[in-house]
This record gives structure tokens, sequence and C-alpha cells, in this order.
């Protein structure tokens, strides 16, 4: 199963489940009670913490939830933060997922050393939710912007030409058959 996240990420070829770690928690989960997949990759756009050139590709199948909080020592979680369907001991390049965009260099800067590389809003969320339902699952994410003072600006000169470059890579990759 091809999922993305809706509103203006969407594509043919893939079943939009929201935006954001709650909206794509609750219509993953309930796709996943009524019509359980073998497999879920999940395609979108996504924030380079520095390490990733804008319209880069990059695969993944562990997601992260660190929040600026965590960076500046005002909160905790006693939730487990990190989920990864990688089943070798691999090096995978971990996704982070928030609600919020960062736009601050200085915190781009902080996730980045603590080996965060990109960020995207709903992937921790998918991962989760296939982890709860025993469910491989992966992302597929393209570079539209770094998590500066310039994300909104940039993710939305962008964001077109990364969802031509997802779907061509996904046909390269044989994942989609159109």
């Amino acid at each position: 199963m091809i999922l993305c996240a809706g509103n203006n990420e969407t594509f043919d070829f893939a079943l939009p489940i929201g935006v954001g770690l709650v909206e794509s928690a609750m219509n993953l989960t309930r796709l996943c009670l009524f019509d359980k997949p073998e497999f879920i990759l999940f395609v979108g756009s996504a924030g380079s913490y520095g390490k990733h050139a804008i319209f880069e590709i990059v695969e993944s199948k562990t997601a992260a939830n660190i929040e600026v909080g965590f960076l500046s020592g005002s909160g905790y979680t006693p939730i487990d933060n990190v989920v990864s369907s990688q089943t070798q001991n691999l090096k995978d390049i971990m996704v982070n997922s928030s609600n919020y965009i960062t736009t601050s260099e200085n915190a781009m800067m902080q996730f980045r050393s603590l080996g965060l590389e990109i960020e995207n809003m709903e992937f921790f969320s998918v991962m989760r939710v296939a982890q709860e339902f025993n469910i491989p699952a992966g992302g597929v994410f393209c570079v539209t912007n770094y998590c500066d003072s310039n994300a909104h600006r940039d993710f939305l000169a962008h964001h077109e030409k990364a969802k031509e470059l997802l779907t061509q890579h996904l046909q390269k990759r044989s994942a989609l058959h159109v």
C-alpha cells in the first residue's frame, strides 16, 4: 500500500492519510483495521537538516519524534520516540516528525547533531502504526527545503518538482506500474 499525506501533497498512485501526526495515525489505523496491507510505503516531501540537498531522494525505515522542547531541555517524553522496521544492523537515515516545521538554523544543527537527517510531518506516526500492526514499512522522500528561516518559501517553490521526482524515482524502482 502506497500512502501520502494529502492536501497539496497527493499522488495518483498513493492513498492520502492526512497531514501531521494525528490525522495520519488515525486514518492509517482505520485502514489497517479494515484492510491490513502487506507492506506500507509512505511517499512525501521532507526538509533537510543540512546533510541532504534540495531535490535529493531519501529512503528510510527509521523515524523519530524529537521535539524542539527536547533540544532546549524544556520538555521530556515517557514514550519510545524512535521506531524502525530496519531488520539488519545497518545505519539508516533517521527521519524526524513533528506537527511543526523547523525554521531555526540553530535547531536544524542540533537535530543533525542527534543523528537526524530530514524531517517529514507524518512518517513517525506511519511507522508507529505499522509497528503496532506488525506491517513492514518504509518511506521515500524528496527534499524540498532546508530547515531554516526560508523553509516555507523554499517548500512552496520546490514542491511540484519534488512530486515529479518522487514519481520518477518510484517508477525506476518498479514500485509503480504506470
